[in-house]
């Protein structure tokens, strides 16, 4: 949600400027993720961390593409930073740091798509609301995977997002 509410929050502030960008760091983690609408709070079942995290992820790559087709003035972006060395990989991901650690990015590898969609000019020529990893658009379903969702799920998620968001938004004036 918290996503949503900052960018939701900018989007009247953005819609005013030229070559106006949002990118969302996601991960390639949510490529075993199917949208699911049903338990956004993750209140039910098991907790996994990951699969939490893999599902958040999904949900961002749904609001970059929702928000592209209803704000066509403002270029919007979800990048993949590939399997980057940082303390976050290091300490969630023990196992998987300990068998990767020779092959994983330098932070500034992981973050040379994200700087390049905020700045460069090619960027801004691909169609809004694309997923990107190396500075290409790379698709955000694997092949045999069953992951896509209907379009009513993801505009019920935008309903959900933006009824549970209501809770956080000040009701002070200004």
């Amino acid at each position: 949600v918290g996503t949503y509410i900052l960018t939701t929050a900018l989007l009247p502030l953005l819609e005013k400027e030229a070559d106006a960008r949002v990118i969302t760091v996601s991960s390639g983690g949510m490529l075993v993720q199917k949208l699911n609408i049903s338990d956004l709070q993750s209140g039910s079942g098991t907790f996994d961390g990951t699969m939490v995290y893999a599902q958040n992820k999904r949900q961002q790559v749904v609001l970059t593409e929702q928000w592209a087709k209803a704000h066509r003035n403002i270029h919007f972006s979800v990048m993949h930073p590939g399997w980057a060395d940082t303390p976050a990989v290091r300490s969630s991901m023990p196992d998987f740091y300990q068998k990767m650690k020779n092959t994983l990015r330098t932070e500034a590898q992981g973050a040379d798509t994200v700087v390049w969609l905020a700045v460069s000019s090619e960027a801004i020529k691909l169609p809004s609301g694309l997923f990107f990893q190396d500075r290409q658009p790379v698709p955000t379903h694997l092949p045999l995977a069953s992951t896509h969702s209907p379009p009513e799920d993801e505009e019920k998620l935008m309903e959900v997002l933006e009824e549970f968001s209501q809770k956080f938004k000040s009701t002070s004036p200004g």
